[in-house]
């Protein structure tokens, strides 16, 4: 009988696909699945995910249910299946993981972290006190995404910004706290959206939703196009998105992570504000200084009183250009620390101060990598992230890997893949990188420019081969270069990006000296404290403080972009890693597509393919002998109770005694390493059932003692009556 190639696929593992290590098999497989609504596949650990675009019924509390506490590969692939192993590997090993979601934007990735949050909520202990944590945990997203997340030309529902959550557990497996770490928000998106796009969706759920008497009291009107702020967009109503239901479920949110009514007032007073600070609107005179042509914007703006009865007005004769900018600088740092603080408050609801040893899941959802027709500072920035993180995959599932095989002595065949640190190294290397000479450029007197910056880019590594510009180019390339772009090859793909406007404005982002000094006489202290905390004049207790500001200014958004990153990588490789890879179907955003050539660029990019190849060319498991031994040391007579001779050994009487055959595993210097994860799933079914079979004895014993007992009693009474 002859089988074809279609028949012989949906695997639900790729590394079961041993006959077809090609590309078009790998593309075949998924496709295959994604037809049939699997939109989950393995390889190994690693879970892939195909945004179908639609709802699936796969997500209720009866699926949940289904996959609580059984082994990895025993149902079809799921994203709870992933959630419940990280939590039991979690529980078993007393360990710290971390779940690193990953793809480009409008694949899947909030909507992946959000299952995982769900399943934690509902599969953990549970009481009143847990219910809390739990509830302000689940709650924390919907806020999260209002004001960080927005219509783009690529998702309806984009995160703008950077999220890692610890989710912390106790020794018995409660979640009993978190914690969220947020990076680089899109500030730039307050001021100013691409044909298509919307602002943050807090504008329009405020707007469309807000209550009539909030509304007057703030002095906006139910229409979203009076502001201009949004204008530029053209794109205020969105078929996917409800922005009525969506205010209330934010309303509630805020109450329920413990937010009072007049810091809820307070904070939409700042969004207001924001709004209204958009609609100020300058002409020039006769000299060439901005006017303000009216001021009723700006009177509500005001409505944020100074402390002080005198009120003194200052004067700055500005150009119009700059006027502009001053506004646009003090609505992006208004809404920048609004957003720093209400990350702050919701990690002090969401604070465990119990001082007992916890262990933590972490849940990593960071923007996707970004090409846009025009791509500036913040694509620069979003996709230099990912270069970060796919160089962490790198360390920790491909170079690592096999250094360890070679560590342990176990021979294999080294698996071929590009390590993307030259492109790293090509942004963020000291005094030569893309972020240094960004720095020093805007560090220089009036001189320099945006081209000057890039002047000093071709100077410095007009060689690399991962970066090109229109003077470096050669003929055929040139043609698609402006004067002044310059294009990185990323591991993901080339990206132009605009110079223009990169050097001061977005690098920099500092208010003039009036508008900064101007906060310190808000009468409206969350105004003021939003401000303060987000810079450091304010520790948690709201005492002044005076922490380096001259250092935090001097410093370059990217330059401090670039360093929390490295914080994040540092927190990271402390923990185990587990991966959820998300895939667009397509770039309409429609139900039922499969866009071959979009797939296997991603699957490209993400290192799919060399990943299968070295989960297939190795081990699915290795831990130390110790923990090997001391976990299934009851399922053979050798080693129970104790073992008293060297762990190797043990270990070596353990698997033969359980049936292991030589390809199923290999010996390590400090380890053993199991090929295969079904013969792992066969050990931890025979452990499961030895230890059943021991609590059943153990009842039965107890049941026996308690018997024993109670026909004891009854003796001594009848002794005592007899007597």
């Amino acid at each position: 009988m002859i089988v074809t190639l279609s028949e012989t696929l949906d695997f639900r593992d790729f590394v079961l696909l041993d006959a077809h290590n090609s590309e078009t098999a790998f593309l075949d497989n998924l496709k295959k699945r994604f037809t049939e609504d699997l939109i989950y596949t393995y390889i190994g650990t690693l879970l892939i995910s195909v945004n179908p675009y639609k709802e699936l019924d796969i997500y209720t509390k009866k699926q949940m249910d289904l996959y609580m506490g059984v082994n990895f590969f025993e149902l079809p692939p799921h994203i709870y299946a992933l959630a419940d192993n990280v939590y039991h590997t979690m529980l078993s090993e007393a360990n710290n993981n971390f779940i690193l979601i990953s793809g480009e934007s409008g694949a899947g990735k909030t909507e992946a972290s959000k299952k995982i949050l769900q399943y934690y909520a509902v599969s953990c202990p549970s009481s009143t006190l847990l219910d809390t944590v739990r509830d302000r945990m689940l709650m924390s997203n919907p806020v999260l995404e209002a004001f960080g997340n927005a219509k783009t030309m690529k998702n309806d529902n984009s995160s703008r910004f950077g999220k890692y959550m610890d989710i912390q557990f106790d020794c018995q497996g409660d979640a009993v706290g978190g914690h969220i770490l947020s990076y680089l928000l899109e500030k730039s998106r307050v001021v100013h959206q691409n044909h298509g796009e919307r602002n943050f969706h807090i504008f329009y759920q405020l707007v469309e939703g807000g209550e009539e008497d909030l509304l007057r009291h703030l002095g906006l009107e139910k229409d979203t196009k009076r502001y201009k702020s949004h204008s530029p967009g053209e794109c205020s109503n969105v078929s996917s998105i409800n922005d009525k239901n969506d205010w209330k479920t934010v309303k509630n949110a805020l109450s329920v992570i413990d937010f009072d009514a007049n810091d809820i007032e307070h904070l939409f007073g700042i969004i207001a504000s924001v709004l209204h600070l958009g609609n100020v609107h300058f002409d020039g005179d006769t000299k060439g200084y901005a006017t303000l042509n009216t001021n009723a914007a700006l009177r509500w703006v005001s409505k944020i009183e100074a402390k002080s009865e005198e009120v003194k007005l200052v004067l700055s004769p500005f150009t119009v250009d700059h006027a502009i900018y001053a506004r646009d600088a003090l609505a992006k740092a208004i809404y920048g620390r609004a957003f720093t603080w209400l990350v702050n408050r919701i990690n002090e609801s969401l604070e465990n101060k119990d001082s007992g040893r916890k262990t933590v899941i972490g849940l990593l959802d960071i923007y996707g990598f970004e090409v846009f027709s025009v791509n500036s500072f913040e694509q620069f920035c979003i996709n230099y992230c990912n270069e970060k993180l796919q160089q962490l995959f790198i360390q920790l599932t491909l170079k690592a890997e096999q250094e360890e095989y070679e560590a342990e002595g176990i021979g294999w065949e080294p698996v071929q893949f590009f390590n993307n640190k030259i492109i790293c190294d090509l942004v963020e290397e000291k005094h030569r990188g893309i972020i240094s000479v960004l720095d020093e450029e805007c560090m220089r007197p009036g001189d320099a420019t945006d081209l000057t910056f890039l002047d000093k880019l071709e100077e410095k590594m007009g060689n690399h081969p991962h970066f090109v510009t229109y003077k470096l180019a050669d003929k055929k390339t040139r043609k698609s270069l402006e004067r002044g772009d310059f294009r990185l090859l990323h591991y993901a793909g080339e990206v132009t990006y605009c110079v223009v406007g990169k050097r001061r404005r977005k690098n920099t982002s500092q208010m003039s000296v009036n508008l900064r000094n101007m906060f310190s006489g808000f009468q409206n202290l969350l105004f003021y404290m939003i401000y303060s905390f987000s810079i450091g004049f304010i520790d948690k207790n709201n005492d002044l403080l005076y922490k380096n500001i001259k250092d935090v200014s001097a410093l370059g958004v990217a330059t401090q972009f670039k360093n929390s990153l490295l914080r994040l990588t540092e927190i990271l490789t402390a923990k185990e890693a587990w991966y959820v890879r998300c895939l667009k179907s397509n770039d309409n955003k429609q139900p039922g597509k499969f866009d071959e050539v979009l797939v296997r660029h991603q699957v490209k990019y993400l290192g799919l393919m060399e990943h299968l190849r070295v989960r297939r060319a190795g081990f699915a498991y290795r831990r130390r002998y110790e923990v090997f031994l001391k976990r299934y040391k009851a399922l053979c007579p050798a080693t129970w109770p104790h073992w008293k001779g060297v762990p190797s050994d043990g270990v070596e009487k353990l698997v033969q005694h359980l049936g292991y055959q030589p390809d199923e595993y290999k010996m390590g210097k400090t380890k053993i390493f199991i090929r295969y994860a079904r013969t792992l799933f066969a050990t931890e079914d025979a452990f499961e059932i030895s230890t059943k079979i021991e609590t059943c004895w153990r009842g039965v014993q107890a049941r026996k003692e308690r018997d024993r007992r109670a026909w004891a009693v009854k003796i001594i009474k009848q002794l005592v009556i007899i007597s």
